[in-house]
């Protein structure tokens, strides 16, 4: 174990220096290729700059309308007739737009019935098995100028809507299992 806690504190410093080495044995200009890369990496932030301002402003008017409970409140006699906890739907909702605000409410999930119990274990499994979708798709299509995502998302909130059914069945099955 001690191992593995010094390879872990080493590794960065040491693939930094790997490259270092390798850029001189090659005889490139290490530094002024790092800058060229810092340059175009810095036009990327400013190209899908004004796509985060938007997701972070919906996500923010998202969270404080109460829209959420309200679709959850609405949602309830459904997931009640299919079995699948309301008390999960909010992280259900959020997940696949936002990481940061799927976080918290994945923590006060937690908070409010343990981390042990099965919905904080079925938040977790869905926080390991989702992606935050909306927000990478986002990211990623901006960058590199895509204005078609129709496919990607679709396909994308199937693969989410699958990851949480999943999440919620294989949860329900180890906690019959372990009780």
């Amino acid at each position: 174990m001690e191992f593995i806690s010094f390879f872990s504190d080493i590794a960065m410093p040491l693939i930094i220096l790997l490259i270092v080495i390798y850029g001189l044995i090659e005889r490139n200009k290490v530094f002024d290729i790092f800058l060229d890369g810092a340059k175009e990496g810095i036009g990327v932030v400013v190209g899908i700059f004004p796509t985060l301002i938007g997701l972070f402003v919906a996500i923010g008017a998202l969270r404080s309308s109460g829209i959420l409970d309200f679709i959850v409140q609405i949602m309830t006699p459904i997931l009640d007739i299919v079995k699948f906890p309301s008390e999960i739907m909010p992280l259900a909702l959020i997940r696949p737009i936002s990481g940061s605000s799927s976080i918290a409410v994945a923590v006060d999930i937690m908070k409010n019935f343990g981390v042990d119990s099965t919905f904080g274990l079925m938040a977790s499994v869905i926080m390991g098995s989702t992606e935050t979708t909306l927000y990478t798709i986002a990211v990623y299509t901006s960058a590199v100028g895509v204005k078609k995502t129709r496919f990607v998302l679709v396909a994308s909130l199937l693969a989410d809507f699958v990851g949480i059914v999943v999440s919620v069945v294989v949860c329900r099955i180890m906690s019959m299992n372990f009780s």
